[in-house]
This record gives C-alpha cells, sequence and structure tokens, in this order.
C-alpha cells in the first residue's frame, strides 16, 4: 500500500468513525425520553400530546413521549415529586399546589380561556340568574375553590351567597338529572357537549360574567428543578407539543381520529369527541381569537392569582391561609414557542 493509499484509507477511516459518532448521537437524541401525566381520563383536552406522538412530531424533535394514564395520584402531584416530567393540570391546583410549597411551574396552556361554567336545569325557570342560586342545593366536587366561585357569582348578582352544599363528585351530574341537587359545575366542552348529545337541555352562568377572573383552565406544569435541568429538552417538547395542537385545530377530523385510534377501550363514543373538539375550536378555546396557542397570558395568570389569594384559598405548607402576595410570575414561564 503506498503512502497516497494510507492516507486515503485512514481518512476513509476517520470519516466512517465520525459518521458513525454522528449517526450514535442521532440515535441518542431520539431516545431521549419524556413522561407526561394526565390529569384525568382521556378525553380531547389531551389531543395535541396523542396528536403529536402520533404523527411524529415529538420523534422528529428527537423525543420519546410516554403519555402517563391517569391515576388517583394527581398530576401535579406526579410531577412535583419526579414521577412525571411534564404533566396535565389546572389553573387551580397549579395555584394552590405551588403556594403548599410544590415544585411546580406552568410552561403551556392547554386551553386559552375558562371551560367550566355553573350549570342547571333549563326547566327551572325560577333561575333566572345568579342570586336566584341562593339557599338551593349544590352537588359539588369537594374543593374550597368551588364554594368560593359560587358566593362571588351569587354575590356579584346581588345575592347573599348562601347555598346547601352535598359532595357528590362526578355523580353530580346524574343528581341534577334526578333532582337531588340544583345546580353543579360543568366543562362546558366536555360534560356539557355530552349532555347536549343526550338531549339534556341546560342553562349555565359563565363565571366571567360575575366577577370571577377569566382563567386558562388547564395547563401543562413542569417542575422547576426539571426545567433547570433540562432546558433544550423541555422547550422541545413544549414545541413539539404545541405543533400537535395546531395539527388539531387545522385538521381537527384526522385529529379526532387519532386521539380515538390511540384510546378504543377508553373512548368509545365518536360522536362525543368530534362534537367536543368543534366546540374546543370554534369556542377559541384551543386557538385563541388572536392565534395565540398555549401561551399563557402573564395578566390572566396574576388575576386568578389574585383572585384565590384574595378569596383566602391559597395556604402554605402548614396549611395557613396565606398573609403575604406571592410573586406569582415564578408559577409559569412562556417557553419559546417559535
Amino acid at each position: 500500500m503506498t503512502d497516497l493509499t494510507r492516507r486515503q484509507a485512514l481518512l476513509l477511516t476517520l470519516a466512517s468513525g465520525l459518521s458513525l459518532t454522528a449517526g450514535a448521537s442521532r440515535v441518542f437524541a431520539a431516545k431521549q425520553k419524556v413522561t407526561v401525566a394526565l390529569d384525568w381520563t382521556v378525553n380531547t383536552n389531551h389531543i395535541g400530546l396523542f396528536v403529536a406522538r402520533d404523527k411524529g412530531f415529538y420523534r422528529e424533535a428527537g423525543l420519546e413521549v410516554d403519555i402517563l394514564p391517569y391515576s388517583d395520584t394527581g398530576a401535579g402531584t406526579l410531577v412535583a415529586n419526579r414521577v412525571a416530567d411534564f404533566g396535565i393540570n389546572g389553573s387551580i391546583s397549579l395555584f394552590t399546589q405551588k403556594a403548599a410549597g410544590a415544585d411546580l411551574k406552568a410552561v403551556y396552556a392547554v386551553v386559552q380561556s375558562e371551560t367550566g361554567r355553573v350549570v342547571f336545569n333549563a326547566a327551572r325557570s325560577e333561575i333566572k340568574s345568579p342570586k336566584d342560586l341562593d339557599g338551593l342545593t349544590y352537588g359539588g366536587f369537594g374543593s374550597a375553590w368551588e364554594n368560593a366561585l359560587i358566593s362571588t357569582i351569587i354575590r356579584h348578582d346581588g345575592g347573599k351567597g348562601n347555598f346547601e352544599t352535598v359532595t357528590l363528585g362526578t355523580s353530580a351530574y346524574e343528581g341534577l338529572a334526578n333532582g337531588s341537587i340544583d345546580f353543579t359545575l360543568e366543562v362546558s366542552t366536555w360534560e356539557g357537549v355530552e349532555a347536549g348529545l343526550k338531549g339534556i337541555k341546560q342553562r349555565s352562568f359563565v363565571y366571567a360574567d360575575y366577577g370571577v377572573p377569566d382563567e386558562h383552565t388547564t395547563l401543562i406544569s413542569s417542575s422547576e428543578a426539571y426545567l433547570q435541568a433540562n432546558p433544550a429538552l423541555a422547550s422541545a417538547f413544549i414545541q413539539a407539543t404545541r405543533r400537535g395542537y395546531q395539527f388539531t385545530v387545522d385538521h381537527p377530523a384526522e385529529a379526532a381520529a387519532l386521539l380515538i385510534a390511540a384510546n378504543k377501550d377508553a373512548l368509545t363514543n365518536p360522536a362525543l369527541i368530534e362534537a367536543s373538539l368543534k366546540v374546543l375550536i370554534d369556542g377559541h378555546y384551543l386557538r385563541a381569537e388572536n392565534g395565540a396557542i398555549g401561551t399563557m397570558d402573564p395578566a390572566k395568570m396574576n388575576a386568578i392569582g389574585d383572585y384565590l389569594l384574595k378569596a383566602g384559598i391559597l395556604r402554605d405548607a402548614d396549611g395557613k391561609v396565606l398573609t403575604q402576595h406571592p410573586d406569582f410570575t415564578k408559577y409559569f414561564v412562556n417557553l419559546n414557542l417559535g
């Protein structure tokens, strides 16, 4: 072998080694694992996650994402205790857990405005406005937030804010149907849609019309520890997730089909998925009228935080009501969504 051919062979070997190294790097990147915990049984709020996974958006970002099913342990608790890297949770749970010392930080707004509402049977003609709920029976879910919310709504309308509470959980919807309770809360984009499909006639009051600040009802949160240790990974996950929700808004039929196909045992009513998704899109929940997808509005986040503080909902790790105003800007961050 001549010196020239030896040099050529060496260069080829080095080039091959570099190629293998680069390939190994790409394989490693493609296998960076991320876990995200759901806050409830699978529903249309989660659709962007499944779309991003099954359309390959996470894979293109070098991620292998494991979507953890809903369990008895809340997603926020799983994230704060490093069991999951990200989790779906509500604004209220974010603020209450964070105030109590949990390591949580919101990084993405699944919805751009409040999806909840006070609901009652349409036949209750005597209920004309929230003040008419005074003295009636509320079927609730056991949180202090509910009492503050309903009292605010009633008093804002000129009532006293006095009502009876029966904790029923999801059985509240059955209680409303059989008349054992007078009103409850529901997610308009899910339970409200389901009631409509069943022909159940309801009327409702929107929180923001009666003194309660609008909020990003559903968020994706991580922990400060994870975000500091994995800034690029976290950003990649959020950007790919946003692609999933963007695709959902632009291609709802395909997105719905993907969600159903990925959860055949849980989602047995395609009509509900399709109708719910239509409400989420047409109501500008997934994409705001200004085009925002995933972005948290600082004013909105601070307003709901202020409301919870003034209502005495936020408590410290010892269970004592917070008396000093927290820096709510530390409760969330909009990662690069460009």
